[in-house]
């Protein structure tokens, strides 16, 4: 179980509260292991930080001078199977936050902070190179869940 503090560090150095089950996640666990072949790890506390800060490379392609994608709202929160990965926000791309890593290669785990339910959540991403945007959730619960289920074969 880690220490309460090592959290309340993180978030004062990010300027923010974490989402629950985020928050909860790294209350028991500092990071993880190959969630999927595509996610070698979910970074421990010393390593989460802002794209903008850690990897802007990341995001460049899609934010490199454009005017922002105008996705309306009935479009952009459909989540789940219904979804269409291009239907992102780029003017989100810097806020997001950054909670995995893969040597190598682009896919990666992200919170967006601009998108909070009622009960605190953030938005989770999986953004890959392959896919023509991301792939959004609800809540990191919601991602991680989601891929527990693919992992599992319970999803096509």
């Amino acid at each position: 179980m880690r220490p309460p503090q090592e959290l309340a560090a993180l978030e004062a150095r990010l300027g923010t509260v974490l989402p629950p089950s985020y928050r909860e996640f790294l209350l028991t666990s500092d990071g993880w292991l190959d969630t999927t072949s595509g996610i070698r790890r979910l970074l421990p506390v010393r390593e989460i930080g802002w794209v903008r800060d850690l990897d802007p490379e990341l995001t460049e392609g899609w934010t490199g001078g454009g005017e922002p994608d105008d996705v309306p709202d009935e479009q952009y929160f459909v989540h789940g199977d219904e979804q269409e990965p291009w239907t992102i926000r780029t003017e989100y791309l810097n806020d997001l936050l950054k909670i995995s890593h893969t040597p190598g290669a682009l896919d990666v785990y992200l919170l967006n902070p601009r998108v909070v339910t009622p009960d605190g959540e953030w938005e989770a991403w999986y953004f890959a190179h392959w896919l023509p945007g991301a792939v959004r959730h609800r809540s990191f619960w919601d991602l991680m869940h989601d891929e527990y289920r693919s992992y599992r074969g319970d999803r096509g």
